[in-house]
């Protein structure tokens, strides 16, 4: 049985599945020879123009670079660098559109050019023979050639790969895609280099056997080859029949040599090889020329063209500048500009895309050449498309799984195979983009593995480090282990002890106490001290025997109370039986009235103005203070009776003043004296005082009202009260002074309840002035407090004085006697709290004296 090759000499072909024949339309530029396409002002390098990654960018804006000169670097198989097209300077390092189905830009490198056209120096190898085949493919990396048949493949990888891996090469010269015809004018036009070039390959590879695959619609290019041929070059022209797409790479491998190359891998596999016949050309300039790829041979067709042919464009030329200079006359209903064949292009977004190492192809059709189809139908499951794949997979089902976005049967159905020939799209009746569908999907895929790799090197990445970390940690304890070893051994051979492990186990101890023993800051416990403190106190209290003799002399204190009260009442009922008596002979004549109620205006005008002069001059003389009796501790129960005895002699004194009101004329009460050792609740206390700042409110309000709508009178004259003495000789306890104040308040309502006073022109003379000794050491704090307590409650009972003349008719005055002060013994040191207390009692005082003023002086006219 013969071998492959043996076959293959023998002039044996096989065949693909599926493949179809369209309309070539090869002729609109296959007839002019290659010209040069010129220098434009501006040249556009994308940094990526092959499969595999970017190079590093070595130049900056504003740099001159001249022809020849690479812009960036890489130290990988898989990266080639990119030189200027053209000497110029740099402008420009952004992103711009590039020439991709996607439209997206890239990060590109623009050079104005100069028009120079400066060559900068190059390394040539004209002895290729003699040099190193490894030599050859790094020259061929740095030159910066990929694939020119479109995949844009790195050559040199490519290469790498092949050594001593392969014993056939091929050199594709089929070029099947309809109106290309680039690899077919550069055969014609320059088939020496080419060939020359396929020697250089050979001479890398060593290949068993060599083959230049053409189609036999290339009648030119075949006899050209032929004639720079030679029998020593081992080099087969093999003519194979025309068939699209018999250029791809696997279909090509099939054709020629029977093999097959399997599902995801290369033709290397297989012990194949294979070059573009544009490639071979550019080899040669980049190891006998010493020219990089900086451009490349396209074609320019369609019958939007004037001027169709091939030319040899500059990489990054703008296809603008070409459709300018080649006579493009777009199509005003049609306009179109698509990059590769009619079956494999694809539209441009605009006409300012660059030229790169794989575009090979400016198509520009009118609409009659190339109808546009504007909508997608239904499949009608013909199974065309299925019948022409050359991968021999299902377009069909691939379409439908990518429109559904189920990648995982797309894989399984091998979308990865699909060559993207656009021959299933070609055929179908329902005019159904197939190959879009699979291009999207293998871009999302792709995606996805991406990022799988990602995560993938991420995880290895942390794996490692748990790793190292874990090893070095180990090896710390290990170092740690042996130096504490070596040491308990230095130290027994010493004959002394481990301090380092004393320390260790001292500093364990004291951890283990603080976490038994929670800490208390010393406020905290100082805080927690005074509670058990006052506690205990409370209980010693409570558990204190009573003491009845309180109770005797409170029995005492209220009949003295009582016989006082009555003769208060007499004196009252005396004097108002002659302020009676007196009233009509006043008002027998006429003039006496309007002379005695124009004096008694101007009068009270004038103790208006002199009130509050009489205010600032003595704020303090406003209120009686009281001496509070705090020998001895307070006992609750004594407290507690004590109040209560308190509250019903007030409850008796107000309904006995109240009678007298209704009756008789106004009467005063001498203030009653209570004892106030027991214990005041502060929050009770609080309580309290808002209940009778509520309370004379409400009064002041109806006391207003009365006095607006009532008729004038005569004014009474009114002696003050004189206030108790109560005994004061020892150090006031806090809550004894609490208990003081609660009781002062009590009495001061029921005091104002009983007893109305006259509103006269000086309002603060109607409240005794309490002597104070001032022996004792006292606070500024303290005293500025009691000032600023006793000014505005002076201010508060003259703002009451003054509306209470403006609104009565004119009254006598009668000369009013203040209550003589009591005297009170201060030698002890005053407490802020106490005189904070004092004054809100001064305060609360003063409004309920002046709410009942008014009241009883209504009460008294309307009798």
């Amino acid at each position: 049985m013969l071998s492959i090759i043996e076959q293959i000499k023998q002039g044996k072909l096989w065949d693909f599945h599926g493949g179809i024949h369209p309309a070539e339309n090869k002729a609109l530029s296959s007839k002019q020879p290659i010209k040069a396409a010129g220098i434009p002002h501006e040249l556009v390098l994308p940094l990526k123009q092959h499969i595999g990654s970017r190079g590093d960018i070595i130049v900056n804006i504003g740099d001159h670079v001249l022809k020849g000169q690479p812009l960036t670097q890489g130290d990988i198989a898989m990266c080639v660098p990119i030189h200027a097209p053209s000497s110029g300077t740099i402008t420009a390092i952004e992103q711009r559109t590039t020439a991709h189905p996607s439209g997206l830009t890239d990060l590109c490198i623009v050079i104005a050019t100069d028009n120079q056209d400066t060559w900068c120096q190059t390394k040539q190898y004209p002895d290729y023979q003699d040099r190193d085949p490894a030599e050859l493919i790094e020259a061929i990396r740095l030159a910066g050639i990929a694939g020119l048949g479109g995949a844009g493949f790195p050559t040199a990888r490519k290469l790498q790969g092949g050594l001593g891996n392969v014993d056939i090469l091929i050199i594709n010269a089929a070029e099947c895609e309809p109106y290309i015809t680039a690899d077919d004018r550069i055969m014609q036009d320059y088939a020496d280099e080419v060939i020359e070039g396929v020697r250089i390959l050979r001479h890398i590879i060593a290949p068993k056997l060599t083959l230049i695959g053409i189609e036999d619609n290339k009648p030119e290019a075949i006899k050209a080859l032929e004639a720079c041929v030679s029998e020593d070059d081992n080099i087969i022209i093999r003519v194979i029949p025309t068939k699209y797409p018999s250029g791809s790479s696997k279909q090509l491998v099939k054709l020629l040599t029977g093999r097959e190359v399997p599902s995801q891998a290369r033709s290397t596999s297989i012990g194949v090889i294979m070059q573009n016949i544009g490639t071979a050309f550019a080899i040669k300039r980049a190891i006998v020329n010493g020219e990089p790829l900086i451009e490349r041979v396209v074609t320019l067709t369609g019958e939007a063209f004037k001027q169709r042919g091939n030319v040899f464009a500059l990489l990054g030329t703008p296809i603008a500048y070409l459709l300018e200079k080649f006579g493009y006359q777009a199509d005003k209903k049609y306009p179109r500009v698509i990059i590769g064949g009619s079956l494999m292009g694809f539209t441009l977004p605009h006409a300012n895309v660059p030229i790169t190492k794989i575009t090979n192809c400016i198509l520009t059709p009118k609409r009659k050449e190339l109808p546009l189809h504007t909508y997608e139908m239904a499949c009608i499951r013909c199974s065309a498309c299925a019948d022409v794949c050359p991968s021999s997979l299902l377009p069909q089902q691939l379409q439908w799984y990518a429109k559904d976005k189920d990648y995982d049967k797309c894989e399984e159905y091998n979308l990865s195979d699909c060559i993207e020939c656009g021959a299933c799209a070609y055929v179908c009746p329902s005019e159904i983009p197939l190959v879009q569908y699979y291009r999207q999907a293998k871009a999302e895929i792709w995606e996805r593995k991406q990022d799988e790799m990602s995560a993938e090197r991420a995880r290895q990445r942390f794996e490692a480090k748990q790793q190292r970390m874990e090893r070095d940690k180990a090896d710390r304890e290990n170092r740690f282990a042996k130096a504490a070893t070596d040491r308990r051994q230095n130290m027994a051979a010493s004959g002394g002890d481990d301090a380092v492990a004393a320390a260790i186990a001292r500093v364990k101890a004291k951890q283990a106490a603080a976490a038994t023993t929670p800490t208390i800051k010393p406020a905290v416990a100082a805080a927690i001290a005074k509670a058990k403190a006052k506690q205990a106190a409370s209980t010693s209290e409570a558990n204190a025997e009573p003491d009845n003799s309180e109770m005797a002399a409170l029995r005492k204190q209220r009949k003295l109370q009582a016989r006082e009260q009555k003769a208060a009442k007499h004196a009252e009922l005396m004097q108002q039986q002659q302020a009676d008596t007196d009233q009509p002979s006043a008002q027998n004549t006429d003039k006496k009235d309007a002379v005695a109620a124009a004096v008694a205006r101007a009068k009270a005008r004038k103790a208006a103005q002199q009130a509050p002069t009489a205010i600032d001059a003595e704020p303090v003389a406003a209120e009686p203070v009281t001496k509070v009796n705090t020998d001895a501790a307070v006992d609750p129960k004594k407290a507690a009776v004590a109040a209560a005895v308190a509250r019903a002699k007030a409850r008796k004194a107000a309904q006995q003043a109240q009678v007298s009101i209704e009756t008789q004329a106004p009467v005063n009460e001498p203030v009653t004296e209570v004892n106030t050792d027991a214990a005041v609740d502060p929050k009770k206390a609080a309580v309290a005082a808002a209940v009778a700042r509520a309370k004379a409110r409400k009064a002041a309000q109806q006391a207003q009202v009365s006095i607006e709508t009532q008729a004038p009178v005569n004014d009474a004259t009114t002696n003050a009260a004189p206030a108790a003495e109560v005994k004061t000789d020892v150090t006031i306890d806090p809550k004894k002074a609490a208990v003081a104040a609660a009781v002062a308040r009590a009495k001061a309502r029921k005091a104002a309840q009983q007893a109305p006073t006259a509103i006269d022109a000086e309002p603060v003379a109607a409240e005794p002035v309490t002597k104070v000794n001032t022996d004792a050491a006292v606070d500024p704090k303290k005293a500025a407090v009691a000032a600023a307590v006793a000014r505005a409650k002076a201010r508060k009972a003259a703002q009451q004085a003054q509306v209470s003349i403006e609104t009565q008719a004119p009254v006598n005055d009668a000369t009013t006697d203040a209550a003589p002060a009591a005297e009170v013994n201060t030698d002890v040191v005053i407490d802020p709290k106490k005189a904070a207390v004092a004054a809100a009692v001064a305060r609360a005082k003063a409004r309920k004296a002046a709410q009942q003023a008014n009241k009883a002086q209504s009460n008294i006219e309307e009798e």
